[in-house]
């Protein structure tokens, strides 16, 4: 029987590279869909696959459940996993494998795209002049002002290394602390995230998604931060409370707010975030680049491609599950 894969991810499908002759040189059946897939769109898609190749997509205990048996392998685009009932997969013996340490040039870059369009008034300026006008805004340098970076992991670190290169002081936190990184870049550590907020003018976000991340940064939290503090997400749109956020902008407490990410994606009307003058919202594209489409997707192929002949993938997230040949 030809194995089936299912293909869900739009920016490994609409990015042209070497990734696409080498899933198409295996002869197995692609199947596509346009994700990030609802739960619902997902549930409809798996039962008959043997490998699938996601991207943001929702594949909870259910879809799980009704992919296996015949589902052997789960080739996530990317690194983050919340969206992935992990334990089921390991219950059921899917490898789970994904693609660490391709990305993060590219979403560092980005944040400070969205740092760097907030402080100078970007879309204000480009505005007035397609317009016909020559409207003009006060902005502010980044030099001089202190970075705090939640999450010190590659993306973080890349943050931090820019952010020196900008004048900008850098305050970290995180729970690995990299001492010998920290000591070559100038990086202070922070001792908690209370510490971190009081000491910087704009707080950058790099954690995780966990029980403890979700809805960090809340009306409590951004008591804590200084008052025009400006934030930068390009994590996961749960870490931020859209109302709180809303609100905060809308009073000036938080003098800004760029984001590559929501906690509802796409986001329905009328979502509190993205029609304020003061936040800019990007379409969850701070990894969308030629270079670094090219060197995720060709990760997650030959993830998919070695755990379906079982062999060693290039990174597990449940290493704990054996890889069974499966062609």
């Amino acid at each position: 029987m030809t194995p089936r894969i299912l293909l869900t991810t739009t920016s490994f499908q609409d990015t042209p590279g070497p990734h696409h002759a080498a899933l198409a040189a295996t002869g197995w059946e692609i199947v596509t869909a346009r994700g990030p897939l609802s739960e619902a769109d997902t549930l409809a898609l798996v039962g008959e696959i043997d490998g699938y190749l996601c991207g943001d997509d929702a594949i909870t205990r259910q879809v799980i459940e009704k992919a296996t048996p015949r589902l052997k392998v789960l080739s996530k685009y990317g690194i983050g996993v919340d969206k992935i009932d992990v334990a089921a997969c390991t219950a059921k013996g899917i490898p789970l494998l994904f693609t660490p340490g391709v990305n993060h040039t590219t979403v560092a870059e980005h944040c400070f795209l969205l740092m760097l369009a907030l402080e100078k008034n970007l879309l204000f300026h480009t505005d007035s002049t397609r317009t016909g006008g020559w409207k003009r805004a006060t902005g502010h340098e980044l030099m001089g002002q202190t970075i705090g970076i939640v999450g010190m992991g590659r993306i973080g670190r890349e943050v931090a290394i820019r952010a020196r290169a900008f004048g900008m002081p850098v305050v970290g936190y995180d729970l690995h602390w990299d001492d010998a990184f920290a000591a070559a870049n100038g990086v202070q550590r922070a001792a908690g995230l209370v510490d971190l907020f009081g000491l910087a003018d704009i707080v950058s976000l790099h954690t995780n998604l966990t029980p403890e991340t979700r809805d960090l940064i809340r009306a409590e939290t951004i008591r804590q931060m200084k008052p025009g503090v400006l934030i930068v997400n390009c994590a996961r749109g749960e870490i931020v409370n859209s109302a709180d956020m809303a609100e905060a902008l809308r009073s000036g407490r938080v003098r800004g707010y760029g984001t590559d990410v929501l906690d509802t994606e796409p986001p329905p009307a009328g979502h509190p975030l993205t029609n304020l003058p003061t936040c800019l919202v990007t379409p969850h594209v701070g990894s969308r680049t030629h270079e670094s489409v090219q060197r995720q997707a060709m990760a997650a192929v030959t993830n998919l491609l070695n755990c379906m002949r079982g062999e060693k993938p290039l990174a597990q997230i449940n290493p704990e599950v054996p890889v069974k040949k499966v062609v």
